[in-house]
Parts: C-alpha cells; sequence; structure tokens
C-alpha cells in the first residue's frame, strides 16, 4: 500500500499497538495501514459522508464529524497520537483544534502545506494569481483552505504555545529535504508534537 509521502512519515512514526485518532481522515487510508502494519487501534473523524462511508466500508471505525466542534467530546489522553494530516489549514479555528489534539493525544501529528514553499511566491510574484501546484491542486475559489500557513508561522505558533516539537520533517514531493531554509524549499510539513 503506498501512501501520500506525508502520510508515509506518520506510519513511520506511530508505535505499534498504539491507540490512534485521525481527524480528517478522509477514506480512511492511514487508518487502514496503521491497523495492518502497526497493529494499531485506529479511529476516524471525517467531514465528508462519501469519505466516512468508504473508510466504514473498508471495516474501520470512523464517525462523521467536524474537528472545530467534536473534538470536545473525546476525555482527555484517550490516545497516544491524534493525527490532523493536510487538514488544519481547512479548519475554522486552528488554535482551538490543536489544542484540543494535545488534550485528546498524548502526541499529535500536524501535516501541512507550506504557503512559503518557492513556487507559490513565484506564482504570486510573477503571475499574481493564487498558486495551483501539486500540494495545492485547486483554484482558490474550489480549496477548502481558509488558514493559509507557512512553516515559519507554524514554528512561532508553536513556540508561543510553549509546546514541544519532537520532531519535524519537511517534504518536497515525495522527498525529504533538509531543515534548512524549509520555510523556503518544502511543500509541505510534518510535525510531531507535545505538551
Amino acid at each position: 500500500m503506498s501512501l501520500r509521502p506525508d502520510l508515509a512519515i506518520i506510519a513511520g512514526h506511530v508505535s505499534p499497538g498504539a491507540k490512534v485518532l485521525d481527524v480528517g481522515c478522509g477514506d480512511g487510508e492511514l487508518m487502514a495501514h496503521l491497523r495492518a502494519y502497526a497493529g494499531a487501534d485506529a479511529r476516524g473523524i471525517e467531514l465528508d459522508g462519501a469519505n466516512v462511508s468508504a473508510a466504514v466500508a473498508r471495516g474501520l471505525s470512523v464517525v462523521q464529524g467536524d474537528a472545530d466542534a467534536d473534538l470536545a467530546n473525546y476525555p482527555d489522553h484517550a490516545f497516544d497520537y491524534a493525527i490532523l494530516s493536510q487538514t488544519l489549514q481547512t479548519t475554522r479555528a486552528p488554535d482551538r483544534v490543536l489544542e484540543e489534539l494535545l488534550r485528546i493525544g498524548r502526541r499529535a501529528f500536524v501535516s501541512f502545506p507550506n504557503f512559503a514553499y518557492w513556487r507559490v511566491r513565484w506564482s504570486l510574484l510573477w503571475r499574481g494569481r493564487m498558486p495551483v501546484t501539486a500540494v495545492l491542486p485547486l483554484s482558490w475559489y474550489e480549496t477548502p483552505n481558509i488558514h493559509q500557513l507557512t512553516i515559519d508561522d507554524f514554528r512561532a505558533f508553536v513556540g508561543e504555545r510553549g509546546l514541544t516539537v519532537e520532531r519535524a520533517w519537511f517534504l518536497n514531493g515525495d522527498r525529504e529535504t533538509s531543515a534548512a531554509a524549509a520555510n523556503f524549499r518544502a511543500e509541505h510539513a510534518v510535525f510531531l508534537l507535545r505538551r
């Protein structure tokens, strides 16, 4: 099973047998992988009904819900990992969603597209238009992204809240790139956080 690059990083760093909540789990691709290859007790929450149906059809435990409203229903430290992959920028209140992730999970994986990536900057500077890239494939009027952020924005956000970054990965396509100048060179990022 071939996972999207950020999901592959997350899957490679979830402890075997861990209890996992995948927030914005889509059709359950990561959950299925974690269940099959890490023996994880994986659960999911997803806004889109068609994705919920697809995940349930795979035999996964997924409920339809909204990360902005429904994470409050989960008890403290109910999971080893709470995962929010390519979803933070689509939430109405990303700061509250992140707080909830770290309340219900002992650790949180967060991945997001980097709006400071050089091709995004180039598109804005030279074309004067919102970018369409492999990581940001939709036009401005179709995208679910409502809070564009950069790697440096996220680092500052985490630092201001006193959260610990256990590890961070920066990706260019399916290849990892160094942390040096990641805000300029990386298309997307994955962070592993804890309080």
